[in-house]
């Protein structure tokens, strides 16, 4: 029974040491795929980064979103 358990433990020990090495499934040249407008997750991204921008330059809440620039986000 404890040869058992030292096997199991030992191939889930390999199993997940072996997951630390998984190259990137998208491969450079399919990036391009997806950063069509069509894989966005909002209707109208202008808009939504624009939104964005104004609620964390207003609540003062910066995140580590993609939105840029400063101000009040009256213009």
């Amino acid at each position: 029974m404890d040869k058992i358990k030292l096997i199991s433990l030992l191939f889930l020990a390999l199993l997940l040491l072996s997951s630390c090495g998984i190259k990137p499934w998208v491969k450079p040249y399919e990036r391009a795929k997806l950063a069509d407008p069509i894989m966005s997750f909002s209707r109208d991204p202008v808009s939504s980064a624009y939104s964005r921008h104004v609620y964390e330059a207003r609540e003062g809440a910066r995140g580590a979103d993609i939105s840029a620039g400063g101000g009040c986000g009256c213009n």
